[in-house]
């Protein structure tokens, strides 16, 4: 079980009410929330290894190069200061509630204290920490694979679905009790896609404006899934627009597929989460190891734990974990 990290506790910021208060007052919603976000996906999935992947970079600065509108409206100070920060001034840093920055290094530290694996990776965001460790396990032989489940509110992952292995996207958009449970099935379904590479290809297409991709001017979401049915990949439709016999394309499409074209040079290394970024363990565990990502059946630190339950009012989150952590 692969965790979206941030994707995970600015939803159990947003959802958990603010008055969720640590014993001097400052807020904990969001550690809270995140605590019984794990205690309910462990009691219900009974993961073997479960992985909280942390964004070391939420810009990277391979991806701003390649298109440099890449969420630089959620810089603080906004395009003006992802802009600057392009040109070499300082780099451009992501606008946190203020109530919600000081609670990320808390949730570092519990998680660390329960022994639940923290990965990154530097210069890389934890999508492409997901994508790299979800790679590696499809790479197996297909009789040594293992389930994959990626907990995420992001649909860029769903690029990552693949029943084969299989790789499953469990998507919160009625809370964690009762996710959406993205397969082949389901991307059919709702976005008229036949696999998790057709839906990158989608994306591309289409682009998204809450990570500043344009996409190409006039094709949206059902226009990029029907000219991906009739064509199979991006590639290919790309060629059918350089090929003046082809008749699939309308006039219209063909002229602004061709427009886009240095940005459809570029986007697909945007919105392809990496397979190969340099995973590391937040404690210094060799990601390698056998045992890296066990799930832990009791705390790594219990005087630690103690001492965070204590300073932040945990005590109710921390115990629901830790009964869900033992049950396993």
């Amino acid at each position: 079980m692969l965790l979206d990290s941030a994707s995970l506790y600015f939803r159990a910021f947003y959802g958990v009410p603010d008055s969720m208060r640590s014993p001097a007052g400052e807020p904990v919603n969001a550690v809270r929330g995140l605590l019984d976000m794990i205690a309910r996906l462990v009691t219900d999935h009974r993961p073997d290894r479960l992985v909280a992947c942390w964004d070391e970079d939420w810009r990277p600065e391979f991806r701003v190069a390649a298109i440099p509108s890449y969420k630089a409206h959620r810089a603080v100070g906004g395009a003006e200061a992802a802009a600057a920060a392009l040109a070499g001034g300082p780099p451009a840093v992501e606008e946190v509630p203020d109530a919600l920055a000081p609670q990320v290094p808390v949730i570092a530290e519990v998680l660390a204290a329960l022994g639940i694996a923290r990965a990154g990776a530097a210069g890389f965001e934890a999508d492409d920490v997901i994508g790299t460790l979800t790679a590696r396990e499809v790479a197996r032989p297909p009789g040594e694979r293992r389930p994959v489940l990626v907990v995420t509110g992001d649909r860029d992952l769903f690029q990552l679905v693949d029943d084969d292995v299989p790789v499953r996207v469990l998507y919160p958009v009625r809370g964690i009790k009762d996710p959406d449970v993205v397969d082949v099935a389901r991307l059919r379904e709702k976005y008229a896609v036949a696999s998790g590479p057709a839906y990158a290809d989608m994306a591309v297409l289409r682009g998204d404006p809450s990570d500043g991709l344009p996409g190409v001017a006039g094709i949206g979401e059902k226009t990029a899934a029907t000219l991906l049915e009739r064509y199979g990949t991006l590639d290919a439709v790309r060629a059918a627009a350089l090929d003046p016999g082809d008749r699939g394309l309308t006039v219209t499409q063909r002229r602004r597929l061709l427009e886009a074209s240095d940005y459809l040079d570029v986007a697909p290394a945007v919105v392809h989460v990496a397979a190969d970024a340099p995973v590391v363990l937040a404690d210094g565990t060799d990601p390698a190891a056998p045992d890296a990502f066990a799930v832990p059946r009791e705390p790594a630190d219990p005087e630690a734990l103690v001492d965070l339950t204590e300073r932040w009012g945990l005590d109710s989150s921390v115990r629901r974990v830790l009964s869900a952590l033992a049950a396993r």
